[in-house]
């Protein structure tokens, strides 16, 4: 059985909530950029981008260099095995209760062409 850590699916979950940050992974998975390369393909300021890499960053999602005055970014080493883990344990758990439902419908269905 997969043992989960909470506080690391927290995380990964909240940077992956926001849709910019999702964005900067796509992009990140092309090829390395700069913050400021980030911020003008996103159309936000600097610091507005610092901060999503930063969540990025705790997520271990991201990894930045600073080279002089320019911050390098590329993807982390960590893969998201563990939450997808976590997400395929839900997904059969709601699989089974659809099944579970399509049961009781198909029975219920079959009950009313009797009563007919």
């Amino acid at each position: 059985m997969v043992q989960y850590q909470p506080a690391r699916l927290d995380a990964s979950f909240a940077a992956l909530s926001d849709a910019t940050r999702r964005g900067v992974l796509e992009q990140l998975g092309r090829s390395e950029a700069s913050i400021t390369e980030l911020a003008d393909k996103f159309h936000m300021t600097l610091t507005g981008m610092k901060k999503h890499v930063g969540v990025l960053e705790q997520a271990g999602l991201v990894t930045t260099q600073k080279i002089g005055r320019v911050r390098t970014c590329r993807l982390g080493r960590r893969r998201l095995e563990e939450e997808a883990a976590w997400i395929e344990g839900h997904r059969r758990l709601w699989d089974a209760r659809f099944d579970a439902l399509d049961e009781v419908v198909e029975d219920l269905k079959r009950k009313e062409k009797v009563d007919e």
